[in-house]
């Protein structure tokens, strides 16, 4: 049951990427700046979490961020280039292209990652079934790009 809870969060969260591209591309068009678009929707975000955290009393462990590898500080840098990419590319390829093409992205990294045993909780190893699936979601890609 619990499962199922996360797996329509996932599911949810999943549907507010193509909006929140929509919206920071509207935000970027009128601020005749995609980059600022992308810095306004950072602070925005940080200033809801930082809210949750305050009324939620979420506690943290300084000691911990202390020892975290620098590595793991590039979320934050890979976010902001995630969130420009699409501000830039959602008017130019459509919310259907550009996001298909980030589901293609994101498992073709997750799978590499699952196999090597990289930055995952569980390894999972590169199978014939995965690849067909990986292989399927390309193949919808193609589909959206020229169908």
């Amino acid at each position: 049951m619990e499962n199922i809870f996360w797996i329509v969060l996932a599911l949810v969260a999943g549907t507010f990427l193509p909006l929140q591209g929509a919206l920071n591309t509207k935000l970027g068009s009128a601020a005749q700046s995609p980059v600022h678009a992308s810095m306004i929707s950072f602070v925005i975000g940080a200033l809801a979490v930082a809210l949750y955290v305050f009324l939620t009393r979420q506690s943290v462990s300084l000691a911990g961020l202390r020892t975290a590898p620098a590595y793991a500080w590039l979320g934050g840098i890979l976010g902001a280039f995630y969130v420009t990419v699409i501000i830039l590319a959602f008017p130019k390829l459509g919310p259907g292209l550009t996001f298909a093409l980030v589901v293609a992205g994101q498992m073709i990294i997750s799978m590499v990652l699952e196999h090597f045993d990289i930055l995952v909780a569980q390894q999972h190893p590169i199978t014939a079934w995965r690849l067909g699936g990986v292989a399927l979601i390309i193949a919808g890609v193609v589909l959206i790009k020229f169908f």
